[in-house]
């Protein structure tokens, strides 16, 4: 079971297991966490813009391209909590990190868009 230190914290699912890691590594593990909310912050900031702007492209194109972005926002975040959680875990019980099954996902839908982008802007 978790140690003392970890009682009540949350979630249990992470901190209710094994052993409480290195400090340095359950921080290094947040800042990932953190740079992913960034990217998330990042890609929701651009379909925003996309959407909101008048770009020389149909609009078709350009509110399929903000809602694309703002999926990758949310897969995103998802890998960001997912990520944090699974790290934290294994490092708490000894195990092997976890395979991430977020990112060829996230890297193949920015492709796309970025694509659709220069498409629709070519094509305007």
């Amino acid at each position: 079971m978790g140690s003392r230190r970890s009682a009540g914290r949350f979630p249990n699912s992470v901190y209710g297991v094994g052993e409480e890691p290195d400090p340095r590594f359950s921080l290094a593990n947040e800042r990932t966490f953190l740079a992913w909310i960034r990217t998330t912050l990042a890609l929701l900031a651009g379909a925003a813009a996309v959407d909101a702007l008048d770009l020389p492209m149909p609009q078709t194109a350009q509110h399929t391209i903000a809602i694309a972005l703002a999926l990758a926002g949310l897969l995103s975040a998802v890998q960001a909590w997912r990520g944090w959680a699974g790290t934290e875990r294994a490092m708490r019980t000894d195990s092997p990190m976890p395979r991430n099954r977020t990112l060829l996902p996230l890297v193949a839908l920015l492709c796309v868009v970025a694509v659709a982008f220069v498409v629709a802007s070519v094509a305007a």
